[in-house]
């Protein structure tokens, strides 16, 4: 896109600045009401909606500018960085003081040493000339729909949930006003971050992410929650170390202050930088070893989780990774970033199999799903940054929707276990027939994800590694396997079942029937998605215009599967009209009792029929090969570091 006109440009920036500003401006009018209220939802509503129309505004006159042969800079906008500066000392003396107050003390010196070296170098040395504060891309644009769209969905089915979160847990203190605060301060940072190209207006955004899931994973302040909240803090300020590493490299060393500044052409130079981001972008995005922070997130409420694991915290980590993919082509770098992302992919992938909880599976599922992504970023390829950003969207809008419909089953259920949720289609069918089309957004055609692992599978092949490939074919084998399951227990038929009162809320349904809704537009939308959204990121990104990656024939497959999916359900339903319809018993290892849920066994014997997934953790669950993974992938981290960074250095 290009911005034509001194007024145009100033409304855009104004809009920016609406956009990062008006969300902390909200956080604060939200933490003055500290219970639930009419007023309070309805004011969450009217700014979320407001966000969310400016974010599509901006992001749809950039998607259809037409111009995709360079980047937007608004180099005029002033923001002051002294507001900056105050910025992160506040955010180093609350680090300080709720470490000190819950004696970890090893957060302290995560945070001084991130901050004090970039405040010694704000102060002491001269910004650099030509400082461009704000961009706007068409990676941006794309960001903004998620955030705006995704994010304030989320928003919106807090303020219903935390209301009823409070009616089941009589034990945790009613903070929700508070909770609700931090979430828009999230959403302010992260398009704060999405807006910048000045490298350390990227990292004060990137650490108020850090903190805000800090103080969201603690939100009920058992010991659990903030233990768990405290090694999020850990990991992301050990990777803030990094980035903060890295920008003061950029400008002490090479004088670049702007993340448009790294290059292809100046790889040989930008490696060291480049590593220290990516290494950042790590913990932030909890690939192996860093992801017991966001399975240790799941102790918050669930709009913390859809939005952690969704929309935002998750999101900054592979944003930064697709920026750099077109720098680490060909590197170590590059390399190292493949090879962790794809066993990421395929580890968390098996683990998955091994839980029963519904959050947890959700969980393993996000880390296995952004490993893959940092793999397809890590090949540098056309393809493989084609595959991530598809990824990324769907993965987005998929999450986010079956993060809460777990949550609401859990308020109906009283459990998330996927035991529990036997029969589901009868018992909850509204909220089964939800959950079942977000599951299918993750692992079936014509949905994007399973797309986007073909182009993904190219990429690898491209790079000429057969572990790449033997990751992403075993990881999706394992996918297939545990979705399958958590599928046929919502959807296996119990005779005797009966149907629960559904109390979700309609403040929650208002978040998640759009979900739904935009899981199955996008199946339709996906060659316009490709040649309107992705394709013109490929060309910003490699200044050069890229032959499409989906053509015409896998246009037309993919939509013989788009009408598939309609005609064989509605077709079949068809040809039945007019039979009737026969139940049958269950077949189980005995002779069916006849009441479905007793069996005679081959003594004569009635026993009690009980169904049950086969979880496989005996051969490798959590505590036989969590611990082994992330060792393997410290290893993998330390190397890429050492031979990386040190050897240039």
């Amino acid at each position: 896109m290009y911005v034509k006109g001194a007024n145009t440009l100033a409304n855009f920036l104004n809009l920016v600045y609406f956009l990062i500003l008006f969300p902390f401006c909200m956080a604060i009018i939200i933490s003055l009401f500290k219970h639930a209220s009419m007023f309070r939802s309805l004011l969450i509503m009217m700014g979320g909606l407001a966000i969310m129309g400016v974010a599509v505004y901006v992001a749809v006159n950039v998607l259809l500018s037409g111009d995709t042969s360079k980047f937007v800079y608004l180099e005029h906008a002033e923001i002051p960085e002294k507001a900056i500066l105050c910025g992160e000392v506040f955010l180093m003396v609350l680090v300080c003081f709720l470490s000190i107050k819950y004696k970890k003390y090893y957060a302290i010196l995560f945070s001084l040493v991130g901050t004090i070296p970039v405040l010694w170098m704000d102060l002491t040395h001269k910004a650099i000339e030509g400082n461009t504060c704000i961009r706007i891309d068409t990676f941006a644009a794309v960001m903004y729909l998620i955030v705006g769209f995704v994010g304030i969905l989320i928003c919106i089915y807090a303020s219903g949930y935390m209301k009823d979160y409070h009616h089941h847990h009589t034990d945790v203190e009613d903070r929700s006003g508070y909770f609700l605060a931090l979430m828009f301060v999230f959403l302010g940072a992260m398009f704060g971050l999405i807006s910048s190209d000045n490298l350390g207006f990227i990292y004060f955004f990137w650490e108020i992410t850090s903190v805000c899931s800090f103080l969201m994973i603690g939100y009920t302040r058992t010991e659990e929650a903030v233990n768990n909240s405290f090694r999020a803090l850990w990991m992301n300020l050990l990777g803030g170390c990094g980035f903060a590493a890295g920008l003061m490299y950029c400008n002490m060393v090479l004088g670049i202050s702007n993340l448009s500044q790294i290059t292809p052409q100046a790889a040989g130079s930008i490696i060291v930088p480049v590593t220290l981001f990516a290494f950042a972008a790590l913990t932030k995005s909890a690939q192996f070893p860093f992801s017991r922070w966001l399975l240790g997130a799941m102790v918050a409420p669930t709009p913390s989780s859809a939005l952690l694991h969704s929309a935002t915290m998750v999101k900054i980590g592979v944003y930064m990774l697709i920026r750099l993919a077109p720098v680490m082509y060909g590197t170590l770098t590059g390399i190292m970033i493949t090879v962790i992302g794809g066993f990421t992919f395929f580890a968390a992938s098996l683990l998955a199999i091994t839980v029963s909880d519904g959050k947890k599976v959700l969980a393993y599922s996000t880390i296995s799903n952004l490993g893959l992504i940092t793999a397809c970023a890590g090949t540098g390829t056309t393809e493989g940054v084609w595959a991530a950003v598809m990824l990324v969207l769907f993965h987005a809008v998929s999450k986010s929707l079956l993060f809460q419909t777990v949550g609401d089953i859990e308020n109906c259920m009283g459990s998330r276990d996927i035991e529990d949720m036997h029969g589901l289609i009868i018992k909850l069918p509204r909220l089964a027939f939800i959950m079942i089309i977000g599951i299918c957004g993750m692992f079936m055609a014509p949905f994007g994800m399973l797309v986007s692992k073909w182009a993904a599978l190219k990429s690898f092949v491209d790079s000429g590694s057969v572990w790449l490939v033997l990751f992403l074919v075993f990881g999706s084998g394992s996918t297939l396997f545990y979705w399958a399951k958590w599928l046929g227990k919502i959807c296996a038929v119990i005779h005797q079942s009966f149907e629960l009162e559904d109390i979700t809320p309609r403040s929650e349904m208002v978040s998640i029937l759009p979900l739904t809704t935009m899981i199955v537009v996008m199946c339709f939308a996906f060659p316009w998605m490709s040649g309107n959204m992705i394709q013109p990121i490929l060309d910003e990104a490699y200044h050069t215009n890229i032959p499409d990656v989906i053509g015409g024939s896998d246009v037309i497959i993919m939509m013989i599967m788009v009408a598939m999916v309609f005609i064989i359900p509605i077709g079949s339903r068809f040809l039945s009209i007019g039979k009737n319809s026969k139940m049958t018993m269950s077949y189980v290892a005995g002779v069916n009792a006849g009441d479905d849920r007793h069996y005679i066994d081959s003594f004569g014997k009635e026993r009690a029929l009980y169904m049950s997934n086969w979880y496989m953790d005996e051969i490798f669950g959590e505590k036989k090969f969590l611990k082994p993974c992330i060792y393997v992938a410290t290893v993998l981290v330390a190397v890429m570091l050492i031979v990386v960074v040190g050897g240039a250095i």
